[in-house]
C-alpha cells in the first residue's frame, strides 16, 4: 500500500519541517526574513530528497544510509550557522538541540504506529507532538535563549555541545541504525526513558544559562552603581572643600579690599594685579568641574578624570552629553567607565609623552558617538566574530568589552576597533 510504503518518508518530512521551524525561531537572523525563509526552505528540500534516496532508492545499502545521514547533519548545522547573526558555539548548540527535539517528536509516533498499525493516527500524533514541543519551547525558553545569544560571552559553549551530540548518537543507535524500533521493539521503553532524560538535562542546562545571564547583568549593575556612588562621594567632598575655601576667601576679602585701597592710594598697580590674580586662582581652584549635563555620566567621567590626574595621564576630551538622553543612562555610563578604564590602564606605565588618552563622547537626541584613542605597546588580539579586542588576562576577564558590545547591539549601533600607527582606536556610533 502506498501509505505504508511511504510512511517514513512522510514522517521524516514532517520532522524536517519542524526542524527548520526550530532553527528559524531560535536563531538571531543575519539576513532579511524572506532570504532566511528561502534558505530554510532550500535546506528542507535537500533533506527530503536525500531521505527519499536513503529510504527508497538505496534502502538496502548501509553505506548509503551513513553517508546520506552525515550529509543531512552537515546541511542542518550549516543552515543554522548560515542564517545566524553571530556564528559561534551557541548557535551550534541550539542546532544540535533542535535535531534532538525533532527526533524525540518523531520516535513516539513511530512507537504508536508499531503498537496500533494505524498510519493516520501515527501521522496526526506526529504533527501534534512536534507542534506541542515547538509551542512549549517557544513560550518557555525562546526569549531566554535569544537574550543569551544577543550578549557576548567569554566562555566557550563547545563543551556544552557534547550534550546534544551524545543524545543524538544515543537516539540513533537505539531507534534508527543499525536496527529500527520496528526491528527491536524491546528498545521502546529505553528510548522513552532516554527522551525523558534528555528533556530534564536541557532544563538544567537552560536554567544554568539563565543564571549566568542574570549574574552577568547583576555584576555590571553593581559595578556601575558602585562607580556612581563613588563619583557622588567625590563630588560631595569637592563641594564641601570648596565651600570651606570660599568661606575663608569671603572672610579674607575685606583684608584684600583694604590692601587694594591702600595700594591704589600709593599707585602700586602691579601689586594690585598680583592680588587680583591670586583671588582668581583661589576661585578657579574651588570651581566644581562639570563635564556634561547628565548627572550619572558626569560622575563616572569625573572619577575617570580624577584617576587620570592621579596617574599623570593627559586627557584630551570632547564631551557633549545632554541632561536627558535617548539611552539607558546607567548602561551608557557603564560603557564609558569600561572604555576609559581600559584606555587609562593601557597607558599608565608609558613614558610621559605617550601617556595620554583622547576621548570624545557626544550623546544628543539625534545620535550617540563614543570614541577613544590611546597608544599601545603590546600586541592587541581581536575577537574573530565581534572584532573587539580580547583580554590578555585570561579566563574571567574581558567582561567590559562584552558589556560594551551588548549595549551597542541593544541600541542598534555599530562598534569597530582597529590599530593604526601604534594607536588603538575604538568607535561606537548609533543614530536615533
Amino acid at each position: 500500500m502506498f501509505w505504508v510504503e511511504y510512511f517514513k518518508n512522510i514522517s521524516y518530512t514532517i520532522s524536517h519541517i519542524f526542524l527548520m521551524l526550530f532553527i528559524y525561531l531560535f536563531v538571531l537572523h543575519r539576513y532579511t526574513k524572506i532570504k532566511t525563509v528561502l534558505i530554510c526552505f532550500l535546506s528542507l528540500v535537500i533533506l527530503s530528497v536525500t531521505d527519499y534516496c536513503k529510504m527508497n532508492i538505496f534502502s538496502d545499502s548501509n553505506i548509503c544510509f551513513v553517508i546520506v545521514t552525515v550529509i543531512q547533519i552537515i546541511v542542518t548545522q550549516f543552515t543554522g550557522l548560515l542564517i545566524a547573526k553571530k556564528r559561534d558555539s551557541r548557535v551550534l548548540f541550539m542546532n544540535l538541540s533542535a535535531s534532538n527535539y525533532v527526533i524525540a517528536g518523531s520516535i513516539i509516533p513511530e512507537v504508536v504506529y508499531i503498537s496500533t498499525d494505524n498510519i493516520i493516527i501515527s501521522l496526526l500524533i506526529n504533527i501534534l507532538l512536534h507542534l506541542s514541543i515547538l509551542l512549549f519551547l517557544y513560550r518557555r525558553i525562546r526569549q531566554i535563549w535569544l537574550q543569551c545569544c544577543e550578549k557576548e560571552y567569554n566562555k566557550s559553549w563547545w563543551e556544552l555541545c557534547l550534550i546534544p551530540v551524545f543524545f543524538y548518537c544515543g537516539f540513533s543507535c537505539l531507534a534508527v541504525f543499525p536496527y529500527t524500533l520496528q526491528d527491536n521493539p524491546q528498545n521502546i521503553l529505553g528510548v522513552l526513558v532516554f527522551i525523558l532524560t534528555m528533556f530534564v538535562s536541557y532544563v538544567v542546562v537552560l536554567r544554568y544559562v539563565e543564571s549566568e545571564s542574570k549574574n552577568t547583568e547583576l555584576y555590571w549593575k553593581n559595578a556601575i552603581f558602585e562607580s556612581y556612588i563613588k563619583g557622588l562621594e567625590n563630588q560631595y567632598y569637592l563641594v564641601e572643600q570648596s565651600e570651606r575655601n570660599l568661606k575663608i576667601m569671603r572672610h579674607d576679602m575685606r583684608h584684600y579690599s583694604g590692601m587694594i585701597d591702600s595700594l591704589l592710594d600709593q599707585g602700586e598697580y602691579e601689586n594690585i594685579r598680583k592680588i587680583t590674580h591670586h583671588i582668581n586662582e583661589v576661585a578657579d581652584d574651588n570651581k566644581i568641574v562639570k563635564y556634561c549635563e547628565n548627572l550619572i555620566v558626569n560622575t563616572v567621567i569625573s572619577r575617570a578624570m580624577e584617576q587620570a590626574q592621579r596617574l599623570e595621564i593627559e586627557m584630551r576630551t570632547d564631551f557633549l552629553v545632554l541632561k536627558e538622553i535617548s539611552v539607558n543612562e546607567y548602561e551608557f555610563a557603564s560603557v564609558i567607565a569600561n572604555l576609559l578604564e581600559n584606555a587609562i590602564d593601557c597607558v599608565r606605565d608609558f613614558v610621559e609623552k605617550r601617556r595620554y588618552v583622547e576621548v570624545k563622547i557626544h550623546c544628543t537626541q539625534e545620535y550617540l558617538l563614543l570614541s577613544t584613542k590611546n597608544k599601545y605597546e603590546k600586541e592587541i588580539q581581536f575577537h574573530p566574530v565581534s572584532g573587539l579586542p580580547k583580554s590578555r588576562k585570561g579566563g574571567g576577564h574581558g567582561l567590559g568589552m562584552q558589556s560594551v558590545s551588548a549595549f551597542c547591539d541593544k541600541i542598534g549601533g555599530n562598534i569597530s576597533s582597529y590599530c593604526e600607527d601604534e594607536i588603538f582606536h575604538i568607535i561606537l556610533f548609533a543614530k536615533f
